[in-house]
């Protein structure tokens, strides 16, 4: 069978070409390119505001979801010249690399048209790539615990961040777990960050001690239990953003949840298929994020108190 003819959208001012529009990508339903398109077209404002400005891998699946997955830090050739990047620094090798920077939808776009799926943006932005604006709770299963446990957890973070003033966005991480997401300032470097992410995991840690671990060591960690992972707000340590599609055959998305949906959200539900509905009537419940700015120097006061140290990373 011969390659589908491409297509090209119009994304506001600007055209985009999607080459292969029929390739299947997910397998479950059928899904195919174009339908991850226009899948990001449907919640275009959301994805935008979810990567603006911040460093960006894509996690690119050229023959669909079912074949081989590319880690890309830095931006695929042929980008249009409207597509900026943002230059980042590995200083463990000494290099450095141009990512993509999405500042308008048809970047998503372009980025699909390179057979991109998943997005994972740094928690910074260019304005300053070493300094922190988004602390990332990530709420991780082990492998045999039940997402009612999960759920658990996700409402005890929620109690502990009311108490300290701060303003908490949940999303499904369109697999096993949930993810907080907390607008904080960019006075602090990564370690800072991590160390005030470990802080917070302790806390939730003694409230809820029968559900959750913050054991550093995978090996030695129960595996009916929810690790609050910290070093997810390490340097160059990235989760798949607000929006972005999983690469699975069902093509589940990391989807924005209001917290009174978490005692009965199922994140099998929120796809491609489901999302966009979703979104025209409920239109981004991360909207607010950059209005809600917290400072996390009482984490740090947490930390001291504690004598805690973060420990290197695995």
């Amino acid at each position: 069978m011969g390659k589908s003819p491409a297509v090209e959208l119009e994304v506001e001012d600007r055209v985009v070409r999607i080459s292969n529009p029929d390739r299947v990508y997910f397998p479950a339903r059928g899904e195919t390119k174009l339908d991850l398109a226009n899948y990001y077209l449907s919640v275009g404002d959301g994805i935008v505001r979810a990567l603006r400005e911040r460093p960006c891998m894509l996690h690119r699946f050229p023959e669909g979801v079912t074949g081989e997955k590319v880690h890309q830090k830095r931006l695929p050739h042929g980008a249009p010249p409207w597509v900026r990047t943002v230059r980042v620094h590995f200083p463990r090798y000494n290099r450095h690399a141009d990512e993509l920077c999405v500042t308008h939808v048809a970047d998503v776009i372009w980025a699909v048209q390179m057979s991109t799926v998943e997005f994972h943006p740094w928690n910074s932005r260019a304005a300053d790539t070493e300094k922190p604006d988004e602390w990332r709770i990530d709420l991780d299963p082990g492998p045999t615990c039940s997402f009612d446990r999960v759920r658990r957890v996700a409402l005890v973070a929620q109690e502990v961040l009311a108490e300290l003033g701060a303003t908490g966005f949940p999303k499904t991480s369109g697999s096993k777990g949930l993810h907080i997401y907390v607008r904080i300032k960019p006075s602090f470097g990564f370690q800072d960050v991590r160390k005030a992410a470990l802080a917070f995991a302790h806390e939730v840690e003694r409230r809820a001690p029968d559900d959750v671990e913050t054991t550093w060591w995978r090996k030695d960690r129960d595996p009916s239990l929810v690790f609050v992972d910290y070093n997810q707000n390490a340097r160059d340590h990235t989760i798949a953003s607000a929006y972005s599609v999983r690469g699975n055959a069902e093509a589940t998305v990391s989807a924005p949840i209001r917290w009174d949906e978490i005692a009965d959200v199922d994140p099998r539900d929120l796809t491609i298929a489901t999302m966009p509905k979703r979104y025209a009537e409920l239109g981004d419940l991360h909207a607010g994020i950059d209005d809600a700015v917290w400072s996390i120097e009482p984490l740090l006061e947490w930390a001291a108190r504690d004598e805690l140290e973060v420990p290197d990373e695995q």
